[in-house]
């Protein structure tokens, strides 16, 4: 067994005591090593030729690019930390050479991943690397401009809202990376967000959000939310359903609270029954789908850029795999851009033919 409850090994070994091993996240040594006490690797050149750019679990023509590992926050609904720890950025120059390979591979699409892409480099104190043997900060803007020079689609996940974060957004308005950003807002009350350790000023969120649209109409923003969380009550909620309606968000997830074995909002106070909790994730999630509907259907008649998954199926810039809507279609070819033009929609996909 591997990954983030690996770090609890004891608890796994009590629970499944026929496990034979147990590895914590990000160990690939010690899960081979593991394997091999059990099988003994045997000479096989089909993997032992594999690739520096290693085996993908995606598609042949996206790829994620994960820039660093651990998280310095502490926000009391999340175990991360004590799992994988604080904040690790992964030096920019092997970063910038793993993307390469993959573009080389025929990557056509780089979805940039962490727990908290916005603070790449703060660990290291945005230390200056190479690559191609140029200076380069290890840093969130320095890296999307790197990124951005290798000719295909970059598009940034897990944002925390800093303020470092308006620096990408010219890069966005140029066409250097996607304008798209994956920002977990989470709520928008000051006293929730405060229980949450999360940025409490939901005001200044709006302004934000204002000013970057303002800066690149085109911005797609996707957020998360949480409904239900300990203590939250109606007023808070409606709040939040509030701020919603005000910044119409384009792609939005919303989760009923869970209580998560160890994170510390379990022990706040007046938690909210679980019926309740599902209920708001409902409601939220009903006004959600109107703003969705709402603006895909201002996309209907236009003609847009596509990344073709599969026959028939593809996104546009403003979609995530696996987390956002598709463009739907009939023809082409898994890893072409096409274009399409937009005759319907509904409150998730877009459906069109190829123009």
């Amino acid at each position: 067994m591997t990954g983030c409850l690996g770090a609890k090994g004891e608890i796994v070994k009590q629970t499944h005591p026929s496990v034979l091993a147990i590895t914590g996240p990000h160990d690939t040594d010690g899960v081979m090593k593991a394997v091999h006490r059990h099988l003994p690797k045997p000479h096989d050149p089909f993997v032992d030729l594999v690739p520096e750019i290693g085996i993908k679990l995606t598609p042949r023509h996206y790829a994620y690019l994960k820039i660093s590992e651990g998280c310095n926050h502490r926000c009391t609904f999340c175990i991360i930390p004590s799992m994988r720890g604080d904040l690790v950025s992964r030096p920019i120059g092997e970063v910038m050479q793993e993307a390469e390979n993959l573009v080389k591979s025929g990557v056509k699409e780089l979805l940039v991943i962490s727990q908290d892409t916005s603070a790449y480099g703060v660990d290291v104190k945005y230390r200056t690397g190479f690559h191609g043997g140029r200076p380069v900060k290890t840093r969130m803007k320095d890296l999307c401009e790197a990124l951005g020079s290798l000719g295909v689609w970059v598009r940034l996940h897990y944002v925390y809202p800093y303020p470092s974060v308006d620096d990408v957004i010219p890069l966005m308005a140029d066409g250097k990376i996607l304008p798209y950003l994956d920002i977990p807002f989470q709520h928008a009350s000051p006293r929730i967000l405060k229980l949450m350790k999360r940025p409490a000023a939901a005001e200044k969120v709006t302004a934000r959000i204002r000013a970057w649209r303002e800066a690149c109409p085109d911005i797609t923003i996707r957020s998360t939310f949480i409904a239900g969380f300990p203590g939250e009550t109606e007023a808070e909620f409606e709040l939040l359903l509030d701020f919603l309606k005000e910044n119409k968000l384009d792609r939005v997830g919303c989760f009923a609270y869970s209580p998560v074995d160890g994170a510390m909002a379990n022990e706040l106070p007046d938690p909210v029954p679980e019926d309740v909790r599902e209920e708001r994730r409902k409601r939220f999630m009903d006004v959600q789908a109107k703003i969705s509907r709402d603006k895909l259907k201002a996309k209907v008649g236009k003609t847009l850029k596509v990344l073709v998954d599969a026959p028939g199926v593809g996104r546009s810039m403003a979609d995530a795999p696996e987390i956002d809507g598709v463009v739907k279609f009939k023809g082409g070819k898994s890893g072409e851009f096409r274009d399409v033009r937009i005759e319907r929609s509904d409150a998730h996909d877009l459906f069109g033919r190829m123009a």
